[in-house]
């Protein structure tokens, strides 16, 4: 009898899946998952060695449900460009899965415990800075200027870059110089990450009339785009050491993958396959920004970094 429910009980738990799986994909769990590293390493780096398990939890899953959020709408907002994209064409909210108010709903739930969680647990400036990236994103990018501007991706950057400084704020309660370096180092990431996905993207992008780097002002001129602020993410990640946040091992690392994410942009100047080039462009800014987020982690100088604010403040 009990090998006769087994089939039965295993047909229901994947019908169950099944009928998850598209309100889950509304919640884009590569980029929930992308959040959460550099969330950590903006946790660890402001922690100095320090661990504060409940604080840290509420950090990393608050901003995950905000982030989560935050993708719903868009993929509410984004339903009708989403139609004209290969990439994006078959998700819930293009094919009717999920109707409208359902995902409303959904995203609201999720927000709402997000914000909630962060609110109850860090620090206001942490929840600030949560419902600060969330406003970008859901409401300057995705509402307009995705759709409007060429600099839809630099405004956009400063909503990628929210979640290493909101790690950071929860547990330092203040905007001070090394969450400007956060901000900073992950929104100048952000440009030849997204500019890349443009390229190897082009066609959808064209065909969606999205006004991206690419398509409105040529591959050519993305190239030099992200050559530049490459070059600059190697300068500015290494502020963290120069600012006394972080020690010497994580500006050798920070350096190393920031020098060979350059080199790779350089030879998209001679590449053959503009597509190949840009995904291994892409590709490795996945790397890069792991290898600082895991680095900031294990090589915090917090402790020195304030001595040295304090001394320059007199």
């Amino acid at each position: 009898m009990d090998h006769a429910q087994h089939p039965r009980q295993h047909d229901a738990e994947l019908s169950t899946q099944m009928a998850l799986k598209p309100y889950l994909l509304l919640t884009k769990p590569g980029i929930i998952f992308g959040n959460l590293v550099t969330v950590i390493g903006g946790y660890f780096l402001a922690a100095g060695g320090r661990f504060d398990p409940l604080l840290f939890f509420a950090a990393v899953i608050g901003t995950s449900l905000v982030v989560a959020s935050g993708c719903v709408f868009n993929n509410v907002i984004d339903r009708d460009i989403d139609r004209h994209m290969a990439r994006t064409k078959s998700r819930a909210m293009v094919t009717g899965q999920v109707s409208i108010p359902v995902a409303l709903v959904l995203g609201c739930i999720l927000g709402a415990l997000g914000f909630g969680l962060l609110a109850w647990q860090t620090t206001p400036l942490a929840t600030g800075f949560a419902a600060f990236g969330f406003a970008i994103y859901v409401g300057a990018y995705s509402l307009y200027l995705k759709r409007n501007s060429v600099y839809g991706t630099l405004i956009g950057s400063l909503s990628g870059a929210s979640p290493p400084v909101i790690g950071y704020c929860a547990v330092s309660g203040q905007f001070d110089l090394g969450a400007l370096l956060l901000l900073i180092i992950f929104s100048i990431w952000q440009m030849p990450h997204s500019y890349a996905i443009a390229i190897f993207r082009f066609n959808d992008y064209a065909s969606a009339s999205i006004p991206v780097l690419p398509v409105k002002c040529g591959i050519g001129v993305a190239k030099r785009h992200i050559v530049i602020y490459t070059a600059l993410f190697v300068v500015a990640s290494v502020m963290l050491s120069v600012a006394g946040y972080t020690g010497w091992i994580y500006a050798i690392v920070a350096t190393a993958v920031g020098l060979y994410w350059l080199w790779i942009t350089l030879r998209g100047y001679r590449a053959k396959d503009d597509q190949a080039w840009a995904r291994k462009v892409f590709g490795f800014s996945i790397m890069v920004v792991t290898a600082l987020s895991v680095m900031m982690s294990v090589d915090s100088r917090l402790p020195m970094a304030e001595s040295i604010v304090s001394l320059a403040l007199g």
